[in-house]
């Protein structure tokens, strides 16, 4: 059986980076295994869900290097693969349950649900909804012919268990006595997650599921969906959620967690790719943190991959990201900061570009991210603006440094050969001439030049 996996992320929000190390571990799944990855919109949310956002999850996804083999926005054999235009078909499952005595229309009040649960816990009984405060089949009949809408819930098949293997988390069992007989078509004829979710995977031939573990306690339930249908369900595993470096689920609070953040800040796509494959997944004792989105698709193994949470830790990120900024081609790498370097100081003229490019691959040694080489280069191209106090302080506002300028001034309009060499010795010349250090008589001059 080819393996088929999906990312089916919901429009109604940017792609962050829980939901990218998701779509990141299908792709990897699908490529070690020679199968299909598939992209669905699970786009049922239509108060909330936005082409703005969509258009940021492909523009995103894409950006990573994760292209999809079939699914929104490439086509397949399963028309546009948007949940939005699937309705009908939600409908006729549901119905199809319901003729099946699978599932059945209810109309149970919000209070009478209340008053179930309420009860249960005071008997000491599982306060998962059985169907119980439901009227009569014939009132229910007579209820769904005069036109009043009801909800269609899922029959829990009772007593009996859910057990499925992980691959993540292991052996997992859900006794049916707590899982609730579920909705699954709205009122309105809209399908919940559950359902809409269900026939996509089995309509789509998906054979695993690689999700959040904010979703397991949904299992149960899409396994007996699925097998209701008639299908064979599908394999699980579910991944831990991120957490900030405070040991809390990682959020807004913990600074920035969309994707387009990290790129416009100057993050690279192979560095992202690279360390959020790392949050929970192990490439090996043995190996170095540093691992290609190439070789990943060779050798990402799920048995890997770790229950335990993962810690997004925004400095490994920055580090990481510099190993791949030293990676970098110079040339690629000119092209990728000449941008950012124009946006701060305006077009470059020839003799501008020419500094530009003789400090490049200085500059390129201790980058950490794109946008700081527009403020290590800045002295080069235009007046200074102003100096960083503290350097300025700890460097030139002293003895020696007064000393240090005075000296270097005098010894620099001695040099007839301006090269490297030639002003090296004469520097280091006035540092023996006014007996200072290398730390005390340097320092002063470079936050001369460059603030």
């Amino acid at each position: 059986m080819t393996v088929r996996v999906r990312f089916a992320p919901s429009p109604t929000g940017y792609l962050h980076v829980g939901a990218a190390r998701t779509a990141l571990y299908n792709y990897l799944f699908a490529r070690s295994h020679g199968g299909v990855f598939v992209l669905r919109s699970d786009d049922t949310d239509e108060a909330r869900s936005s082409e703005e956002y969509q258009n940021d999850i492909l523009e995103y996804l894409r950006w990573l290097g994760l292209q999809w083999d079939e699914g929104y926005a490439v086509g397949g054999d399963h028309g546009t693969y948007r949940q939005s235009d699937r309705y009908d078909r939600y409908r006729e499952v549901a119905r199809g349950l319901v003729d099946e005595g699978k599932a059945y229309y209810s109309f149970a009040s919000p209070e009478q649900l209340e008053a179930f649960k309420k009860a249960a816990r005071d008997a000491g009984t599982s306060p998962a909804y059985d169907g119980s405060a439901e009227p009569g089949a014939e009132e229910v009949a007579e209820r769904i012919a005069a036109g009043e809408p009801a909800v269609i819930r899922f029959r829990i098949p009772r007593p009996g268990v859910t057990e499925f293997t992980d691959a993540v988390r292991g052996n997992m069992t859900f006794d049916h006595a707590q899982v609730d007989d579920f909705v699954i078509l709205r009122s309105d004829g809209s399908p919940t997650y559950h359902l809409a979710s269900t026939v996509d995977d089995v309509d789509y031939g998906i054979t695993l599921v690689i999700r959040g573990e904010d979703l397991l306690s949904s299992t149960p339930k899409h396994i007996l969906l699925t097998q209701a249908m008639g299908a064979e369900p599908a394999s699980y595993a579910h991944l831990s959620l991120l957490m900030g470096p405070d040991g809390k689920k990682l959020s807004k609070r913990h600074g920035d967690t969309a994707m387009s953040a990290y790129r416009n800040a100057g993050y690279l796509p192979e560095a992202m790719n690279n360390y959020l494959a790392l949050l929970g997944w192990s490439g090996g004792d043995d190996e170095e943190d540093i691992i290609p989105l190439s070789e990943m698709e060779h050798r990402f193994d799920l048995s890997a991959v770790s229950k335990n949470p993962a810690v997004f830790d925004p400095k490994k990120l920055e580090w990481m990201n510099g190993v791949y900024i030293r990676e970098m081609d110079a040339e690629d790498f000119a092209a990728a900061v000449l941008p950012l370097v124009e946006e701060a100081f305006g077009q470059l003229d020839a003799p501008q570009r020419k500094r530009l490019d003789a400090i490049l691959p200085h500059v390129q040694e201790r980058t950490k991210v794109l946008p700081e080489v527009a403020d290590q280069v800045g002295f080069l191209l235009g007046p200074l603006e102003g100096y960083d106090e503290t350097s300025w302080e700890k460097a030139v506002d002293t003895p020696e440094g007064r000393v240090a300028l005075d000296g270097a001034i005098a010894a620099l309009e001695a040099v007839e050969t301006w090269d490297t060499a030639t002003i090296d010795d004469a520097l280091r010349g006035m540092l023996a001439e006014e007996e200072l250090s290398a730390r005390k008589g340097l320092q002063p001059i470079r936050v001369a030049i460059s603030g």
